[in-house]
C-alpha cells in the first residue's frame, strides 16, 4: 500500500508500472503499422531482466500484456504516446524551447523527439528511476536530442523550487507533460500539481494530461482488497489513490488556459484502433480515460 513519504526503484512500487508501460511501447513498435516507435522501450524491459524482458520475448504466454486486456492496453499506449509526441511537435513548431516532464519514468522523448537546438528537457522523477534510465542509455553510447536536465524529486515535495534551481526560466514559455501520473497522486496533489504548472508557465506555454474519472468507491475498494489478498506487492489497485480534483480541462479554462479534452476512445476510433466493449476489463479502463492538451494565452 502507499504512504505519504514512499519511495521506489524501477522494479517496485510505482516504478514498475513504467515498465509495463515500456513493454507495451515495445510491442506497439513492432507491429507493421505501428501509431508510434520508441526504440528505447524495448532496450528498458532489457535492462529490467526478468518478467519484463520475457514480455518483450514473447516467453511468457501468461504475461498480462499476452491477454485480451493486453492487447488493449498496447493499443491504448501507441495512442497515448503519438497523441503526446504530436502535442510537443506542435509545441516545439510554435517556439517552446523549456520542455518539463514529470514523473518521467522510462519517456525516451528527451533522445527519440527532433527537439530543436537550444531545447532543454527537465525530467522530474525519483532519483533510482532516473538513475535507471540514464545508466542504461549511456551504455548504448546515445546521447539526448536535447539538453537533458534531471532533477530528482518527489511531486508531493516541493518541485517547482527544485526545477527552478535547475535552471527553468518561469519568464519563457514551456511545454508541460503529465503522462500516466494523475492516478498515482491524492487530489490535493493533484491541485498542487496543476498549481505549480500554471504559476510557473509564461503566456504562449503549453500543457498535456492524461486523466481518468474514479471508479465508484465501493467497486474500487473490491479491487483493493483482492490485489491486497493476492499478495503481490506492486498490485495496481493499491498502487492508485482513484481521486480526481478536477477535471484538466475544467481547471485549466478557468485560469486563462484554452483547453480541448478527447476522450481516450474517440481518439481510437480516429486512428482506427478497436475499442473494447465498455463492459469488459479493457473498455472500463479506456472508457474512463480522457487526453488533455492547452494552451496559455
Amino acid at each position: 500500500m502507499r504512504s505519504d513519504n514512499d519511495t521506489w526503484d524501477i522494479t517496485t512500487s510505482v516504478g514498475q508500472t513504467a515498465l509495463f508501460v515500456a513493454a507495451s511501447r515495445a510491442l506497439e513498435a513492432r507491429k507493421p503499422d505501428p501509431l508510434a516507435v520508441d526504440p528505447y522501450a524495448e532496450v528498458f524491459c532489457r535492462a529490467a531482466g526478468g518478467d519484463w524482458a520475457a514480455a518483450v520475448d514473447g516467453t511468457d504466454p501468461d504475461h498480462p500484456l499476452r491477454t485480451e486486456f493486453g492487447a488493449h492496453f498496447v493499443n491504448f499506449q501507441g495512442a497515448r504516446t503519438k497523441y503526446f509526441d504530436d502535442y510537443f511537435r506542435r509545441a516545439i513548431e510554435a517556439g517552446v524551447r523549456q520542455v518539463v516532464l514529470l514523473a518521467a519514468g522510462l519517456d525516451s522523448r528527451a533522445y527519440r523527439l527532433p527537439w530543436a537546438d537550444g531545447t532543454v528537457v527537465y525530467e522530474l522523477d525519483q532519483p533510482r528511476v532516473l538513475e535507471f534510465k540514464r545508466q542504461t542509455v549511456e551504455e548504448l553510447g546515445e546521447k539526448a536530442t536535447a539538453e537533458r536536465r534531471e532533477v530528482a524529486v518527489d511531486l508531493r515535495d516541493d518541485w517547482p523550487q527544485a526545477l527552478t534551481a535547475k535552471g527553468f526560466d518561469p519568464t519563457k514559455p514551456s511545454a508541460w507533460i503529465a503522462e500516466g501520473l494523475l492516478i498515482y497522486l491524492p487530489a490535493p496533489a493533484q491541485d498542487r500539481l496543476f498549481a505549480g504548472i500554471d504559476g510557473l508557465a509564461a503566456p504562449g506555454s503549453f500543457v498535456a494530461v492524461e486523466e481518468a474519472v474514479p471508479m465508484p468507491r465501493e467497486a474500487f475498494e473490491a479491487k483493493r482488497a483482492e490485489a491486497k489478498a493476492s499478495g503481490e506487492e506492486n498490485a495496481f489497485f493499491t498502487l492508485v489513490y482513484n481521486e480526481q480534483h478536477a477535471p484538466a480541462e475544467q481547471w485549466f479554462s478557468s485560469r486563462g488556459w484554452t483547453a480541448a479534452t478527447t476522450a481516450l476512445p474517440d481518439y481510437l476510433r480516429q486512428l482506427g484502433r478497436p475499442v473494447p466493449a465498455a463492459d469488459s476489463e479493457a473498455g472500463l479502463m479506456t472508457g474512463t480515460i480522457s487526453l488533455v492538451t492547452a494552451t496559455k494565452t
